[in-house]
């Protein structure tokens, strides 16, 4: 199932959902590559978790400095610019937010 989509994880059989978890752990990895060889420094710490977003970043920022999180740019001038998961963390994180739109 694409990661757009989102699905009740108690709902899954433990095997699908570890299977699921380490097929994103891999892509999460491959994805962080190029940008850990470009910036040695900065260090990156990887934890994939299958569930709600929102609920796993606001209970991450127990922990943490600052929150960072994306927002796609709508084009239309009505409407909220916001979408759920950076809603909810703005609202219920412990540590100062982020927001930062796609480019």
């Amino acid at each position: 199932m694409p990661p757009a989509y989102s699905f009740d994880p108690a709902l899954i059989a433990p095997e699908v959902r570890d299977g699921i978890a380490a097929g994103t752990a891999t892509a999460l990895g491959d994805a962080l590559r190029p940008w850990r060889g470009k910036y040695p420094e900065i260090r990156v710490e990887e934890e994939c978790s299958v569930g709600r977003a929102a609920g796993h970043l606001v209970a991450a920022s127990a922990n943490a400095s600052l929150m960072v999180v994306g927002r796609r740019v709508r084009r239309s001038a009505i409407g909220t610019h916001l979408g759920p998961v950076a809603h909810a963390v703005l609202h219920h994180s412990t540590a100062p937010v982020a927001v930062v739109p796609h480019a």
